[in-house]
């Protein structure tokens, strides 16, 4: 069955960086497009960022858009999202998705 994996949150400061992986397994990787999604506290679920297949449409909202970046490594089975420039505002906890699976999730707080 579809696992997904994600690492790399923690606690970083104003304006740092946070790089999380979501290592997948139990589907074909690279033949699905990969999202990511957040749910900061009393919110519902924000969707921040997807990639296609084969790496080169990626997508992101508003919010995060020129901040982070999402990849993949296809051979590697893992996703990642380069976060920079955080704000308190991106604190959540964060999934790695490949719809309707949804990883275990890591959180990143964003304080100072």
């Amino acid at each position: 069955q579809v696992q997904l994996v994600e690492s790399g949150g923690g606690l970083v400061q104003p304006g740092g960086s946070l790089r999380l992986p979501c290592a997948a397994s139990g589907f074909t990787f690279s033949r699905y497009t990969m999202k990511w999604i957040r749910q900061a506290p009393g919110e519902g679920l924000e969707w921040v960022s997807d990639i296609n297949s084969g790496g080169d449409v990626t997508r992101y909202a508003d919010s995060v858009k020129t901040r982070f970046a999402i990849s993949r490594d296809n051979a590697k089975n893992t996703l990642y999202l380069q976060m920079n420039s955080l704000k308190s505002g991106d604190t959540a906890v964060y999934y790695c998705a490949q719809e309707p699976s949804r990883g275990q999730e890591t959180q990143v707080t964003v304080s100072s």
